[in-house]
């Protein structure tokens, strides 16, 4: 069936455009009229010579689910049945990608699926965490609700995702750049000083034999320091797919100092409010820990989450084997505790991923101030310490002139 581009005005005059596939024109127009937009413009889309190849496409991004989680409760909020909120939400689509999905997603609905089994063909853009609770607001009956839940889950989480970026982005690229700067010195500025200090003769101070020592070697080694580099980090990833490598990296990067505290943070801020999102949404206690455990992102953390599943099917309450586990504060498991004993754990959830998020805050201004003075210190004695170097014998040259 062809596809068919299209521009119209809704109730509210405010202008909107979108694709619609359709058997001809008039199909679009009657099809448009019964969504109360009135169409302007109507024309056949030209065929993309670039739609099968996939990393050309477009990507669907984290916010562009958001925006249709948040598009399909206020709909559905206003009484619409799900296929027409399907409908609108596909012809006001612009995403490539994003409107191929729809297409199959409203198709499946079509044919008798449930929304929740549609979604789930789409595991890298719906993941069980979104999908089960899909499932939970079907058989409830609060799919708004559910909807507008995850929308705000998924904006908590993506401010998340962001600070910790933001902490790691600035000395990550400043590392880069010196490191640069640190190699053309090496290649291209010593060995000119290197030539000059031959033409004047005299014995080099030991700091400048150093560093000339280091930019001979990094000339005639450099392409078997990058080649051993890129063996490294192929090595280590081969290594870090295995669950022991897993295991020994996950660990230990929670026990760094000031990172791992952030790290540490993240995960019980992340944990909670996944819980809490879920039990408030009517999924099952142990399906949210099994979900919980797989999106955790660090195998401690996960093994510290199937122990507590492990411990609750047993008949166990949740903050004893949180407790056990190590991994979360005990502030964590006492809040958790008196969640459980007064029946109202999902909004301690809450309440503890709240006080956590800006815990966060507060563990990354602290990374922050503490990564600037010691990036400017490496920068001043690596970078200042090679110039001085080369500019010593300089120096002893104009005192012995002098």
């Amino acid at each position: 069936m062809p596809v068919y581009q299209w521009v119209g005005t809704n109730r509210k005059n405010e202008v909107q455009k979108g694709e619609m596939d359709a058997a001809n024109e008039n199909a679009v127009r009657s099809n448009l009229v019964r969504l109360k937009i009135t169409p302007t413009k109507i024309k056949k889309k030209p065929k993309d010579l670039f739609e099968n190849v996939t990393f050309l496409q477009p990507k669907v991004k984290e916010a562009d689910i958001i925006l249709f989680a948040r598009q399909f409760s206020t709909m559905i909020d206003a009484g619409l049945p799900i296929i027409q909120c399907l409908e609108i939400l596909y012809t006001q689509q612009n995403n490539a990608t994003f409107l191929k999905m729809l297409k199959e997603i409203k198709e499946s609905v079509e044919g008798g699926a449930t929304l929740a089994e549609a979604l789930k063909k789409f595991p890298k853009h719906f993941d069980d965490l979104f999908v089960n609770m899909i499932a939970a607001g079907e058989a409830g009956g609060i799919l708004d609700a559910i909807l507008r839940r995850l929308a705000s889950y998924m904006e908590k989480t993506a401010k998340l995702k962001a600070k910790v970026k933001g902490a790691m982005t600035y000395p990550i690229v400043t590392l880069i750049i010196a490191i640069l700067v640190l190699a053309v010195i090496l290649i291209f500025v010593i060995p000119v000083f290197e030539e000059m200090f031959a033409d004047f003769g005299g014995e080099l101070q030991a700091a400048t034999k150093l560093v000339v020592a280091m930019s001979d070697m990094v000339k005639s080694k450099v392409l078997y320091i990058i080649g051993g580099l890129i063996i490294f980090i192929f090595a280590f990833r081969k290594w870090y797919s295995t669950e022991k490598g897993q295991d020994v990296v996950d660990d230990l990067v929670l026990k760094f100092p000031v990172f791992g505290d952030l790290l540490r943070k993240v995960a019980v801020a992340k944990f909670t409010r996944t819980m809490g999102t879920m039990l408030a949404s009517g999924v099952a206690i142990l399906e949210a820990l099994d979900i919980v455990a797989k999106t955790a992102g660090n195998r401690t953390v996960e093994r510290a989450i199937y122990d507590v599943r492990s411990g609750i099917a047993e008949g166990r309450t949740m903050a004893d084997p949180l407790q056990e586990s190590g991994v979360f504060p005990a502030m964590v498991c006492q809040m958790i505790s008196v969640g459980e004993s007064t029946g109202a754990l999902d909004a301690m959830l809450e309440k503890i991923a709240d006080f956590y998020d800006e815990e966060v805050d507060q563990a990354v201004e602290n990374l922050t101030s503490l990564i600037e003075p010691f990036m400017l210190v490496f920068l001043g004695v690596t970078i200042g310490g090679l110039v001085v170097a080369m500019y010593l014998p300089i120096f002893k040259m104009a005192g012995a002139i002098s």
